[in-house]
């Protein structure tokens, strides 16, 4: 029988340090104001999100420190490439957003871009901050599991 995949769904970039320096409480998915040069560079997969984080500015969620390089063909309306961008959230999930990171002192970190359905959407996480300690407990983890791994392939 046929897997089922999700066709409509395009991954564009992954933010794969973000599972390692923090640990997630919930996943948002939120759509991206981008201008037109922006989009282009977005669909060439010239993106970065590893440094990039949200915040609250007058009641909106803003994407900080993204970076989109400049599309090449585009003429002198280019964009910035470290612009804030707008996210889309219903006013509802912004105010949730908005009182976990104020008052329990969580972070919004974006783990994916993607297209779905021909519309760039952002995966965003409420996320806490990890402790060295738990960084070296995930690393032990993987190490195990990869040995484990190798002592099962040798025994069969």
């Amino acid at each position: 029988m046929k897997k089922k995949t999700n066709s409509g769904l395009k991954i564009i970039c992954l933010n794969r340090k973000a599972s390692f320096n923090y640990f997630f409480e919930d996943l948002y998915e939120a759509g991206i104001v981008l201008k037109g040069s922006e989009i282009k560079s977005v669909r060439n997969g010239k993106v970065n999100i590893a440094d990039s984080y949200g915040i609250e500015k007058d009641g909106e969620i803003y994407l900080i420190n993204s970076h989109i390089s400049s599309y090449k063909q585009a003429s002198y309306i280019n964009h910035n490439p470290l612009d804030e961008r707008k996210l889309l959230l219903n006013k509802r999930e912004i105010n949730k957003l908005i009182g976990k990171v104020q008052k329990e002192g969580f972070t919004l970190i974006p783990t994916k871009m993607y297209f779905k359905s021909g519309k760039a959407k952002i995966e965003l996480a409420v996320a806490k901050g990890k402790r060295q300690y738990d960084k070296r407990q995930d690393i032990k983890k993987r190490d195990w599991n990869r040995d484990k791994a190798r002592y099962v392939r040798k025994t069969s």
